[in-house]
């Protein structure tokens, strides 16, 4: 059993040996085939190497090379710049030279010129002594006398260019202004009356006289104290005059004194009642007129107190003319110059209407029309513009609306036509002495005539003293002065007259 057991123990050595054995060959075969790997790989490590070197240095040449033609190109643009650089160095040192050579040469000839000047002025001397000694005159006295005959013709060449651009505007202007003037006239024409400040009431028979004196005068007494109006009965026949400033109180006198002869009761209770039913007769008259004129102007919104004082105008006049009629001609003119200048045609009416509202009240309280006009007009609500217009109508403010002129220039229109006004035998006196004093007051007045009832002043002149500009400017300063100093309605054409005669004898 021992034997055995050997024999299975040397066996199973065995076995083990030839087991490791195997193993150990299988190791070594193992490492031997890991050592050729690790060869191998050292071999395509080595090999990848050196392809990457290979490339790295073609990227490196390539790049290189690259470098080197950009450093080539920039060498031959450097170069080019360089070399145009040394081309204009070359053209700027040649106008060097050149500029040099000019300076060389101007110096030489400002040398000359200075040689020239002091020569030259050494001529000018000895000629002006020369001249002075012929003319008998010194050099500051001929250019005195040189300058005063340029201010003469710079004088001459300035009226000259004035009468030039006068008549240029008048072409260009006056015959639009003459159509639309002549056309707004010809569409508006409006009755004229005659101032007065009295009126008369024709009687049926010169009985009747002694009944409106009444007894011991009590009625006509009673009828001056209701009316505030003077009854003047005379030597005319069949007539009574009633005389006031007021035009209302005299049309209630009126009114009150024919209704009384138709009547033919005449007392003071009788002239009481009756003078009561003309006042208010007369204050439907007034507020009917007014209604009329706003509606005949197309005057919408006006306050009553405005319609109201618009209708006394119907009562008032102005140098022979009915102050309502020439409110409605103003507004009318003014509205049709507005519509053919394309300014506001309402705003022109209205103010045309209103614009001497005024004289509805300036008999009764103080101050000008103008000024109690824009009052009544403010405090019954009327707009700006309006109120500027009525303020401006009169040049007592600068006109700064298109409607403002307009209005102004209606009222010239309606109140400077022939035949709109008569002034007075005193202020039309006045008014022809001032003219004439005016002109009297320059210097080379011969003669002067205020003529066409003072629409033109005419001036005869001194020849001798007055050439052709000379008298333009004159008729100029004339005007002017005339403007500034004097109030005329309308225009006043200044004529200057200048003869010239020549008279030999034949002996």
């Amino acid at each position: 059993m021992n034997s055995a057991l050997l024999v299975i123990a040397v066996i199973i050595a065995v076995i083990l040996i030839v087991v490791i054995a195997v193993q150990r060959v299988k190791y070594k075969e193992l490492v031997r085939q890991t050592d050729k790997s690790m060869q191998d790989l050292r071999e395509k490590e080595s090999i990848l190497q050196k392809e990457a070197m290979i490339k790295a240095k073609e990227a490196l040449q390539t790049e290189r090379e690259q470098l080197n033609e950009d450093e080539r190109e920039r060498r031959r643009e450097f170069a080019q710049i360089e070399n145009k650089l040394s081309k204009r160095e070359d053209m700027l040192e040649n106008k060097i030279q050149e500029i040099t050579d000019k300076e060389t040469e101007l110096d030489k000839m400002k040398d000359k010129l200075i040689e020239k000047e002091d020569l030259l002025d050494e001529i000018t001397q000895k000629r002006t002594t020369e001249l002075e000694r012929i003319a008998g005159m010194s050099t500051e006295e001929a250019k005195n006398m040189l300058l005063e005959q340029l201010k003469t013709e710079l004088a001459q060449e300035q009226m000259q260019l004035i009468r030039e651009n006068e008549a240029k505007i008048r072409e260009d202007a006056l015959e639009k202004s003459k159509e639309i003037l002549s056309t707004t006239m010809q569409r508006c024409m409006m009755e004229q009356v005659v101032e007065s400040t009295v009126s008369v009431v024709s009687l049926p028979s010169d009985e009747m006289k002694g009944r409106i004196i009444g007894r011991e005068g009590r009625n006509i007494r009673t009828l001056e104290t209701l009316t505030g109006v003077d009854l003047i009965i005379d030597d005319t026949p069949e007539a009574v005059v009633l005389s006031s400033f007021d035009p209302v109180r005299r049309e209630i006198a009126k009114i009150t004194l024919e209704k009384l002869i138709q009547d033919g009761r005449i007392h003071p209770v009788r002239i009481e009642e009756t003078v009561e039913k003309s006042k208010e007769e007369v204050e439907q008259k007034i507020m009917k007129e007014g209604e009329n004129a706003a509606l005949d102007m197309g005057v919408m919104g006006l306050n009553k107190e405005l319609i109201k004082n618009l209708g006394r105008l119907y009562y008032r006049t102005s140098y022979g003319q009915n102050v309502l009629k020439h409110s409605l001609e103003v507004g009318h003119i003014a509205g049709m110059l507005a519509a053919e200048l394309g300014a506001n045609v309402a705003v022109a009416k209205r103010a045309g209407l209103l614009h001497d509202i005024g004289k509805a009240v300036d008999q009764t309280q103080e101050g000008t029309h103008i000024q109690l006009g824009v009052e009544l007009a403010m405090r019954y609500g009327e707009k700006q513009e309006v109120i500027h217009a009525i303020e401006a109508h009169h040049d007592d403010v600068t006109a700064t609306t298109i409607e403002a002129v307009l209005v102004k220039l209606a009222d010239a229109i309606s109140a400077g036509r022939p035949g709109a006004r008569r002034d007075t035998l005193e202020i039309y006196i006045k008014r022809l002495q001032k003219i004439e004093e005016i002109v009297n007051g320059y210097e080379g007045i011969r003669q002067s005539f205020a003529v066409q009832a003072g629409r033109e002043v005419r001036v005869i002149v001194e020849a001798e003293k007055f050439d052709d500009l000379a008298s333009q400017k004159l008729a100029r300063d004339i005007a002017k002065k005339i403007e500034d100093e004097l109030d005329y309605p309308g225009q006043i054409k200044v004529t200057v007259v200048r003869e010239f005669r020549a008279t030999e004898i034949a002996k």
